[in-house]
């Protein structure tokens, strides 16, 4: 895809762009609509997903390490492939592809609509309404999509072993209808409220910082008919990606216990389950194992969010750049 859009790149961006096209980059976002950044979002989610799932899996694995078994991220890495096998860095790939797909479909078109609804009379999206748009985009992904499909994901990630007869989830199919059966339908959306602040936290600081990145290292402006090129697309989206995980650490690490719970019921005395909710987690994890904790698996999240995000983006961009530029044209 990117060597389709190295000669239009390169046609507009080193270039003076012509007044025509000036005037109707006006228009802004109407050139793009919803379905072709949602279009565009679901094929960077696929090639993200196979790329980075190993740092997902290692990102688990630490967060639910409350014993210390691993010393770091390259211990971690290297422990799981020495005793599970290569193939263990890809376990839960069918959901986390499925639900990065979903999850990008959602909040890109997402975030176009707000985007659009916020836009004023002159065409002109501030700042706050970005990110008023991108949070929104992030609530709406994280209860539609990204709570169940990270709950089975999880709870794939965090068992011992490659061996079917000694797992007790044997696929993502049979994880969810599991999960249903033993805990009720709402088992699937555990840890809802901290991945809600996650998701409304990054998205609204993501889109923002893209658009800034955009335009302050490449005089891009959504609507006016550029096409990035693959690399430029990529360090804007690293950049716009590395905020969120260091702002939202607690949540996520919440996030994962609240979905893990069943493993750690087994070790109450009462036999309920050890964390009550969001803030109860928090506290206790503070009080336990020290503040430090809410950010275990930072490392890895900078090893995967921005990158992913560079990835996606770079393939967004040339999807969306491509037919931005089509339409442009067709006026002329």
């Amino acid at each position: 895809m990117a060597s389709l859009s190295a000669a239009p790149a390169q046609e507009v961006h080193h270039t003076q762009r012509p007044s025509e096209l000036v005037t109707e980059a006006k228009q802004s976002d109407t050139a793009i609509p919803a379905y072709m950044k949602a279009l565009s979002g679901s094929l960077g989610g696929v090639v993200e997903a196979c790329c980075l799932q190993p740092i997902d899996v290692i990102k688990t694995r630490l967060q639910l390490d409350h014993s210390k078994q691993y010393k770091g991220i390259w211990h971690c890495g290297a422990t799981t492939a020495q005793q599970e096998g290569v193939r263990a860095l890809w376990k839960g790939l069918t959901p986390f592809a499925t639900h990065l797909t979903l999850k990008y479909t959602l909040r890109m078109g997402t975030n176009a609509v707000l985007q659009s609804a916020l836009t004023d009379q002159t065409g002109h999206l501030s700042n706050s309404g970005r990110m008023v748009a991108g949070f929104g985009a992030g609530v709406l992904e994280a209860l539609v999509i990204v709570t169940p499909f990270e709950v089975v994901k999880i709870r794939l990630q965090q068992q011992r072993g490659l061996s079917p007869n000694l797992l007790k989830y044997k696929g993502p199919i049979h994880c969810a209808t599991s999960i249903v059966r033993e805990e009720g339908i709402l088992g699937l959306w555990a840890g809802a409220a901290p991945t809600v602040m996650r998701n409304g936290t990054n998205q609204a600081v993501m889109f923002t910082a893209k658009n800034l990145c955009d335009r302050v290292l490449w005089d891009k402006k959504e609507g006016d008919g550029m096409v990035l090129h693959p690399w430029q697309s990529m360090i804007s989206g690293f950049l716009a990606g590395s905020a969120g995980p260091v702002a939202t650490g607690p949540f996520d690490v919440v996030k994962t216990r609240l979905m893990a719970q069943t493993r750690y019921a087994l070790g109450t005395a009462d036999g309920n389950t050890r964390y009550k909710g969001m803030v109860d987690a928090i506290r206790r994890i503070s009080v336990e194992e020290g503040p430090r904790a809410l950010w275990k698996g930072l490392l890895p999240r900078l090893m995967r969010i921005p990158p992913g995000q560079a990835i996606m983006w770079a393939v967004a961009d040339q999807v969306t750049g491509l037919y931005e530029k089509r339409v442009l044209q067709a006026h002329h």
